[in-house]
């Protein structure tokens, strides 16, 4: 099985770029047309446009159902609140998220599976040291709800992953604070063999040494290299964030079929150090194993 798909996120609270084209992202993306695939005829993949078929069906990369037309592209604005209004270290908090239409304004209610759930949420701490990979449940308003505990004060950022019925796949980001002192992140780089529950990970970079701008291929070599199982509808889930959490960049594996190498290809925005989560499912369990990758600038 081959999956090839990329998103990126960049900005503070804006999404800037969503590209989900041979698993890299695209220059096209500020254009009206940023999968850079020309309107057809043709059944389509909305997560994989360059992806055409003569008949229906699923998309052979990433599973979704074929349209046969891809909406262009419009940026849904997502409202985040949460109860109880101030948020404590390691108390409970119910978050909310309510999509609204950026044409109408009217909140949305229906929407399509993306990788097995409607929505995708990823929350990660200042310090980075926190990180959550969950799925907001859909009430029957059209909101979704989910409760967690942030373990720590100050800032978390999170970057939800939706796709409106009649529209194309969308992310969003926004920030939460919680009372109590924040700490900073301080990371340093490491490239070290990685353990998760049940698997280990080992990782090699093309080029050795990633350069903003360009794209990086990251290797990842899985042991024990049997049992590994598809984790909500692909072989991987990566989230990479920036030192300062302006740059968060949600991936699939570009190449991988079950065996114990995996492939994702990335494009590091800017220089500096990105804390990498990446996720496997091995024997009904999921595997977090954690990279902090150096970038340099050309």
């Amino acid at each position: 099985m081959l999956k090839r798909r990329s998103l990126l996120v960049l900005g503070t609270g804006l999404l800037s770029s969503f590209i989900r084209l041979f698993g890299r992202q695209s220059p096209q993306s500020g254009s009206a047309n940023p999968s850079g695939v020309e309107p057809s005829d043709d059944w389509t993949c909305p997560m994989d446009p360059d992806v055409r078929m003569k008949q229906p069906g699923a998309c052979p990369r990433c599973g979704m159902k074929l349209v046969l037309h891809v909406p262009e592209r419009r940026e849904y604005g997502l409202v985040v609140t949460h109860n109880p209004a101030l948020i404590r270290p390691g108390a409970p908090v119910t978050l909310s998220f309510r999509v609204v239409d950026p044409d109408t304004g009217a909140s949305v209610t229906k929407f399509e599976l993306v990788h097995e759930k409607l929505m995708h949420l990823f929350l990660v701490s200042a310090n980075l040291e926190y990180f959550v990979h969950d799925h907001p449940v859909l009430k029957e308003d059209g909101s979704f709800e989910l409760a967690v505990r942030l373990p720590q004060g100050g800032m978390y950022r999170l970057l939800a992953d939706f796709y409106p019925s009649g529209a194309v796949p969308q992310l969003a980001v926004d920030t939460l604070y919680v009372t109590g002192p924040q700490t900073a992140a301080h990371l340093q780089p490491s490239l070290g063999e990685s353990k998760g529950a049940n698997l280990s990970a080992r990782l090699v970079l093309d080029p050795e040494h990633p350069i903003a701008g360009l794209e990086t291929k990251l290797f990842f070599s899985l042991q024990p290299g049997e049992g590994l199982e598809p984790y909500l509808g692909a072989w991987g889930h990566m989230l990479a964030a920036s030192e300062d959490l302006i740059d968060l960049i949600h991936l699939h594996p570009f190449l991988a079929d079950g065996g114990p190498q995996v492939q994702f290809n990335v494009i590091f925005p800017r220089p500096g150090l990105y804390r990498v989560w990446t996720q496997f499912q091995r024997q009904g369990v999921v595997n977090t194993v954690v990279f902090t990758v150096p970038v340099i600038s050309l």
